[in-house]
């Protein structure tokens, strides 16, 4: 047994118009989504957990929801701003989510079994799902750490060329195992390589061939219980800063500096695409009728 879980809770309070995540990409209507739960379902989930607001509900069951469910079982996980430990009041001016890690705490009690967590808006490739999949049916425990893994995607196949992207890039070892996970804000595509201009005028180049986290997590489910620990521990320190979040990355770096989990990055050579600029839908609009043609998706999912 293994579950996809989807992050879906940032979509905003309006259907249709304008929210990047709903827009239809395939020729039959589809959404991103669509695409990743096929290939989740090729691969072997049998479960699929949104994670979304609890005003959005009906909306979302409408848009998705009631379709896939005839093709796989699915559940509903509610994210919401006010949705806090005992004893801690979200700050009434806070409308930031709390983020990713908040995110997958809320699914306590809906996820028992190992599980992978994708964004809402990314499309990740058939690669990916089943290397997750099958190292969460096949991993065993590692004495007293968690045993994670992590989707590892090559940085120049996840810019955008329509303007700058934040990546998770990856210091991985030569076994294949993550080291750390430095978040890098303003990565810029160039004909000579991805590039990094900062304040000072100083421009650095990245390593197209690096390895970056794109959000795509294999976890046990323990690890839910670990968040609601360490969730505590940031409203303590973080919980009247209106803007910090809550983020897997940092957590999942935190984890491995105290020697607490074993992250395997599990590289795939497949193109990520995303919604990231309003002019990026053409491009991915273009690539699923590209991989239409090649044979990879049929002309319809779920209708």
């Amino acid at each position: 047994m293994s579950t996809l879980v989807i992050m879906a809770a940032g979509i905003g309070s309006r259907f249709g118009g304008g929210i990047k995540q709903l827009e239809p990409v395939g020729p039959s209507g589809e959404i991103i989504m669509d695409y990743s739960i096929y290939d989740a379902i090729e691969a072997g989930f049998d479960k699929v957990v949104f994670i979304i607001r609890k005003d959005l509900e009906v909306d979302f069951k409408e848009i998705i929801g009631n379709r896939i469910s005839k093709y796989i079982n699915v559940e509903y996980a509610f994210q919401e701003l006010d949705d806090l430990p005992e004893g801690f009041v979200k700050p009434a001016e806070r409308t930031k989510p709390w983020g990713t890690g908040q995110a997958i705490l809320s699914c306590l009690g809906k996820v028992k079994e190992p599980f992978a967590v994708i964004n809402a808006d990314d499309y990740y490739g058939k690669e990916a799902f089943v290397k997750v999949h099958d190292f969460l049916s096949n991993s065993k425990s590692n004495g007293d750490k968690f045993n994670f893994c992590m989707a590892g995607f090559l940085l120049g196949n996840t810019l955008s060329d329509n303007g700058v992207v934040t990546r998770g890039v990856c210091n991985v070892s030569k076994e294949g195992i993550l080291l750390g996970v430095d978040e890098t804000h303003g990565i810029e595509k160039t004909p000579e390589g991805p590039i990094v201009k900062e304040e000072s005028g100083n421009v650095i180049k990245l390593d197209p061939n690096s390895s970056v986290s794109m959000n795509m997590w294999g976890f046990t489910p323990d690890f839910i219980d670990e968040l609601r620990d360490r969730f505590v521990q940031f409203l303590k320190v973080k919980g009247q800063d209106l803007k910090a979040e809550f983020l897997v990355p940092i957590i999942v770096d935190d984890l491995i500096r105290e020697n607490k989990a074993q992250v395997t990055v599990l590289e795939t050579k497949d193109i990520w695409f995303g919604v990231t600029y309003k002019e990026d839908k053409d491009v991915v609009v273009n690539s699923f009728k590209k991989l239409i043609e090649q044979g990879v998706y049929p002309a319809k999912l779920f209708h």
